[in-house]
């Protein structure tokens, strides 16, 4: 049988997508509304004349840079509204390793502090940022994305990284020394030692509960606020499970077998510097967690 035209259009997208992804997820921080995007891009190829597409790739990135801009900027003005923290999506995997699935999404060390830093910038800000630094893409193929100058196009980057260097943190490389830190964290709020959680925590230590419309949202900065919390969270009857969050340490929580919450450390220099957590019950039932079965 003959490859048709548009099959090998379909077999050369499927190519593509794994970089695609990669750029929405970086672009929106919704794993769904990432596929929404690359989905769009699709439709609008299979609707092209692919003989006048000389770059695919390129033309593909830009497709799906711009749905993504749309998206974040229709999404603005609710976001702006809510007083609520809004922790990304968290790609989730088993503790012994990384789903090759989830490789292209998570190159770059993306890990959901840089995601929460990301949410904080404006939409051209971030398309610059996540293209330019992120994709390698030139300032003068992302400047008509913007409708800016390429030079315009490049303070908008510029402004970005400085954002990102200024606030997201860099965790320790070694897994296990992660892995150590988290476990002692853990073991102290099951042990309810409040002297043990400080001493484990980074002294700025910053925690985010993204709780949904429940209102049980919090964002708080400290070690001793911190620990405070811990304390209370341990008291709930949790069944805790070790999952890599984004690449990194973390946990995802069972409340009578079903997802709580979850949690991503980041540890640096020994001590936990950030706590992310996804504790909204719709999106939580959004996610697929059978990765962590068997």
């Amino acid at each position: 049988m003959t490859e048709t035209g548009q099959d090998l259009l379909a077999r050369e997208f499927e190519a593509q997508r794994p970089r695609l992804r990669a750029v929405a997820y970086r672009m929106l921080g919704s794993l769904s509304e990432a596929e929404d995007a690359v989905q769009d891009a699709w439709l609008r190829l299979s609707r092209t004349d692919a003989s006048e597409v000389q770059n695919l790739a390129g033309w593909l990135t830009t497709v799906v840079a711009r749905v993504a801009l749309n998206m974040l900027r229709s999404r603005g003005t609710r976001r702006e509204e809510s007083l609520d923290v809004h922790v990304p999506d968290p790609i989730i995997d088993p503790a012994d390793g990384t789903d090759p699935e989830h490789e292209a999404l998570l190159a770059d060390s993306v890990g959901l502090a840089l995601l929460v830093v990301l949410e904080t910038l404006a939409p051209a800000e971030r398309l610059a940022f996540v293209l330019h630094d992120m994709f390698a893409v030139p300032f003068d193929e992302i400047a008509p994305i913007v409708e800016r100058s390429p030079e315009a196009t490049r303070q908008l980057a510029s402004r970005a990284r400085r954002r990102v260097r200024g606030t997201a943190p860099t965790p320790d490389a070694d897994l296990n020394a992660q892995w150590e830190v988290v476990d002692a964290f853990l073991a102290a709020a099951r042990e309810g030692n409040f002297e043990a959680l400080v001493a484990v925590l980074d002294p700025d230590v910053v925690l985010r509960a993204d709780a949904g419309m429940t209102g049980l949202s919090r964002h708080t900065r400290g070690a001793d606020t911190v620990a405070s919390q811990a304390l209370m969270f341990s008291r709930l009857d949790l069944t805790m499970r070790r999952a890599l969050i984004n690449g990194a340490a973390g946990m995802v929580s069972l409340r009578d077998g079903r997802p709580f919450s979850v949690g991503a450390l980041i540890v640096r220099g020994g001590r936990i510097a950030e706590i992310d957590i996804l504790a909204d019950p719709e999106r939580l039932a959004e996610l697929d967690l059978t990765v962590l079965d068997g």
